[in-house]
């Protein structure tokens, strides 16, 4: 905090990250350090625990909200049960507070498919997202043999008509 306050001014706010920020008991409080010496506070999330982002988003300006894959198909991905079902109500949490966000999502050719993708894009726009980002995956820093070698180039897109349902969609 001394290293913070010595920096507003040159800073506009602190993003907690890295590993899943909503873990961390003191996230809160340190939420509310950083707003008490004027900074905004953003936060990425892949909304594991429900319960804690709902207790945080009072204390923040900005969540940038990763979603994996189709909820029904969540633990394809994440190897965790029930995964995709946190990851539903923390994202229904986060669109009822009226928080700015980004909702992203993350294509590796075997983890999610076209069809998987064009149906994860249909349940986002029916939910109301409307901020949505297709990134496509990057090898760089990847630990996982088998992910970088069934990698390729793959241009992360939507299909047009679900394009159409959501407000702002970027593909990077």
């Amino acid at each position: 905090m001394r290293l913070l306050s010595r920096r507003v001014g040159l800073l506009d706010g602190v993003v907690f990250s890295g590993g899943e920020p909503t873990l961390q008991p003191g996230l809160a409080a340190a939420m509310r350090d950083v707003r008490a010496i004027g900074l905004r506070v953003g936060l990425h999330t892949a909304g594991p625990f429900p319960e804690r982002l709902a207790e945080v988003l009072p204390l923040v300006d900005w969540v940038g909200f990763d979603v994996k894959a189709p909820f029904d198909s969540y633990e394809r991905v994440t190897g965790v049960p029930g995964s995709g079902l946190r990851s539903r109500e923390s994202l229904e949490h986060l669109l009822a507070s009226g928080t700015a966000y980004e909702v992203r999502t993350t294509v590796h050719p075997l983890l999610l498919g076209e069809s998987a993708l064009a149906e994860l894009g249909d349940a986002l726009a029916t939910m109301g997202v409307a901020h949505y980002a297709v990134q496509a995956f990057r090898s760089a820093g990847c630990q996982d043999e088998e992910l970088n070698r069934g990698f390729w180039a793959s241009s992360a897109r939507l299909p047009e008509q679900v394009m159409k349902r959501l407000v702002n969609v970027v593909s990077r």
